[in-house]
This record gives C-alpha cells, sequence and structure tokens, in this order.
C-alpha cells in the first residue's frame, strides 16, 4: 500500500499512532512500527532523560521507522530537541506552538517534520515554516484541541484544498472504514489516539483502559478551553468542572480545580475518578483492549472490505 505518506516515512500502512502523554512509551510505539504502521513516543509526559531511554529502548525493540511527538510548550524543549538530534531519531511531530521555531533546525539535521494544526490557516503556517506533512485533528478529537471547533470531516476537505503537502488526518478515526472515509476527502493518512489508549502496549493504566472500552456516545466533554480545550471522558472530576462552571469561575478558580498532575493521575496512574482522562469521541467504537498488531491488521482488512463494498455500488 504506498501513497505520499508510505513513502515519506518509508512504513508499510498510512496510519500513525498518536504521540499521546501518559500513552505513548517505547513500547506502543515499536509494536506500531513494527505492524507497519508509524509509532510515536509521546514526549509531552517525559522529563529529558525519561525521553533519551524510551528512544534508546525503542531502537532495540524496531528496525523499522519511529518517530517523538513534542509539544513545543514543553519547558525543556531545547533539551527535549537536542536529545532527539543526539540519538538520531529521523521523524518529529510537533504540536502546540509555532512550527517555524524548530523546523529548520531539525530539517538541517535530517529529520522529516509534520505539525499538528487545528484550522486552515495554521496548516498553511506550517507549509510556509517548510514542514514536511501535517496532521489536521479535528474536535472529535481527545486531549488538547483547537479553538475553532471544527469537525474532522469538515477541516479534512477544507485543508486539502489549500495544501500542497502530504494531508493527515486526526480525530474520529478508529477502524478501517474511517481510515477509507478520511482518505476519500483527501487525507493521505490518518493519526489514531484512542484506539492505541485501549492496546497492550499502551502505557496507560489499565483503569483508564476499560473505562476507554466501556465507554459509549456522549461520554466525553470538551472543557477548560479558558486554559486549553481538553476533551475527557465524563467521570467525578468531570463533573467538578462543569459544576465549576455554573458559578462563572475566573481563569485562576479554573486553575485551582485543575492543579497539577490531573492526567498522570488520571491516565497513567489510575485514578478514573478524580483524575483527567483524555480520550476522543471514538471511543464509543472501542469496545476492546488487544494488541496493537491486531489493531493494525483489523483496520487494514476493514479498509480493503469497504473499499470492494463501494466498488459493487451500481449507478
Amino acid at each position: 500500500m504506498q501513497n505520499k505518506i508510505t513513502q515519506l516515512f518509508n512504513i508499510q500502512y498510512p496510519i500513525i499512532q498518536g504521540g499521546m502523554i501518559w500513552n505513548s512509551g517505547w513500547r506502543l510505539a515499536s509494536a506500531v512500527s513494527n505492524a507497519g504502521g508509524l509509532g510515536l513516543i509521546g514526549a509531552g509526559s517525559m522529563y529529558p532523560d525519561v525521553l533519551r531511554e524510551h528512544i534508546q529502548k525503542c531502537k532495540k525493540a524496531t528496525l523499522k521507522p519511529f518517530g517523538v511527538n513534542v509539544p513545543m510548550l514543553y519547558p525543556n524543549i531545547e533539551e527535549i530537541i537536542q536529545i532527539i538530534i543526539e540519538e538520531g531519531v529521523k521523524i518529529v511531530f510537533t504540536s502546540a506552538g509555532n512550527p517555524k521555531t524548530h523546523t529548520a533546525r531539525l530539517k538541517e539535521n535530517g529529520i522529516t517534520v509534520v505539525h499538528v494544526v487545528s484550522s486552515v490557516k495554521f496548516a498553511l503556517k506550517a507549509q510556509e515554516a517548510g514542514v514536511d506533512a501535517v496532521v489536521a485533528e479535528g474536535f472529535e478529537a481527545g486531549g488538547h484541541n483547537g479553538r475553532e471547533e471544527t469537525t474532522t470531516f469538515t477541516l479534512i476537505p477544507m485543508v486539502k484544498e489549500k495544501l500542497n503537502i502530504p494531508l493527515i488526518a486526526a480525530g474520529g478515526v478508529a477502524t478501517g472504514r474511517g481510515m477509507l472515509a478520511a482518505m476519500v476527502l483527501g487525507a493521505d493518512g490518518v493519526q489514531l489516539g484512542s484506539r492505541f489508549v485501549a492496546s497492550e502496549e499502551s502505557s496507560a493504566h489499565k483503569a483508564f483502559k476499560k473505562m476507554v472500552a466501556e465507554a459509549k456516545d456522549g461520554d466525553t466533554v470538551l472543557t477548560l478551553k479558558e486554559l486549553a480545550p481538553v476533551r475527557l471522558l465524563k467521570n467525578k472530576f468531570a463533573q467538578e468542572v462543569m459544576e465549576l462552571y455554573k458559578t462563572n469561575p475566573t481563569v485562576e478558580e479554573i486553575r485551582a480545580l485543575l492543579g497539577r498532575a490531573r492526567a498522570k493521575k488520571g491516565m497513567f496512574e489510575g485514578d478514573v475518578e478524580n483524575g483527567e482522562l483524555e480520550i476522543g469521541q471514538v471511543s464509543g467504537l472501542i469496545s476492546n483492549i488487544k494488541p496493537s498488531a491486531e489493531i493494525v491488521e483489523e483496520m487494514i482488512l476493514e479498509f480493503k472490505e469497504a473499499i470492494s463494498e463501494l466498488n459493487n455500488f451500481s449507478f
């Protein structure tokens, strides 16, 4: 299966595993890469020395391409970039910041750079900054979202119309049929976060994985827009946030309720009542926890079956 994305990353399938905080360690990244997709280590929840360890372990666990996702608002960003260069990582996905800041330096070191955006405006800015591809993420996605609240199936064709570089769709994709739909709308590949949270290799706590597998439609909420919009599973903490909003709170009051390490508490440590449980709306389609290789295999099989069904249409 060859197209712009498989050729860009030298992978078998145009499937990218999102570099999610507290979920995307070396085990998950290497498993997805070994299955023919592109695995990403999520640097956003790692101290620099921990990231170096994960990169080194990933290199031992796979001979296939893998990358690192780097939120550019990370406080140790300069050290993170230096470690990526020193360790010979060849693919970097950047997010949450200006792509001009580090793209040139990364590319000078032979690194393929992809930037995550939530609008046509920022997709064009990323292209102008010299990135090799763009991930356009709709607000169905889990974790931190753009402020535009544009859905994936609206965003992808609008970005495709303006962009000259490869385009990856993210947000609301967890199946082969979703992958085909995104590609019909103009995407060259798809990035999956929520589906890989519920994988055996994800570093998420088993209690969080269980909640994801049991989630139904309507079980997530997009909130905390005054700080940074984030999509969460509804739990005790999310309910406390919604109750606070009824009082017309100040930003300081919202920040005080959020506190520190709330995402780690929920997703990594398993406090599913008081933690921040970041997941996408597509969790309603996820009903099991299985190895990443099976997830990739099933996606490709369903993708092919969906194409066959479309080919049987008569007009």
